[in-house]
């Protein structure tokens, strides 16, 4: 059992490997030119790989909204051409298929972070009064 789990974790690093060299050199679509794959989860079977990935950007929350949407769509529509390249430079029998999931947690990060380095300055702040 676990020879099995460390294969789909490897297959799963190899996958996201290809996958960001896919996404900077081949893909044309602007609307992919600033996310980042973050990690990639294949089942055990090898027939679904869920991808994560996460955008590069400092929009506002509205705008962002509306960019995340472009983003999903445009990976929707090159799914199919990075399933190909992927089968052309991955040898395994199947490539699985690539269902594309955005990732929060980055997201989640950079406002705990915010809001941390808030309240050390109101700490500060309060201590020097």
């Amino acid at each position: 059992m676990p020879a099995d789990f460390s294969r789909s974790r490897r297959v799963g690093e190899l996958i996201q490997r290809e996958l960001a060299t896919l996404l900077t050199r081949e893909v044309k679509d602007p609307r992919l030119s600033l996310i980042s794959i973050t990690a990639v989860d294949v089942t055990r079977d090898m027939g679904l790989a869920k991808v994560f990935y996460t955008i590069i950007d400092t929009q506002t929350d509205d705008a962002f909204d509306e960019h995340k949407k472009q983003v999903k769509e445009g990976l929707k529509k090159a799914s199919s051409f990075l399933r190909y390249e992927l089968g052309k430079r991955i040898t395994l029998r199947v490539v699985p298929s690539l269902d594309f999931r955005y990732d929060e947690s980055v997201r989640q990060g950079a406002q705990l972070t915010q809001l941390i380095d808030s309240a050390i300055a109101d700490d500060k702040e309060r201590s020097s009064d």
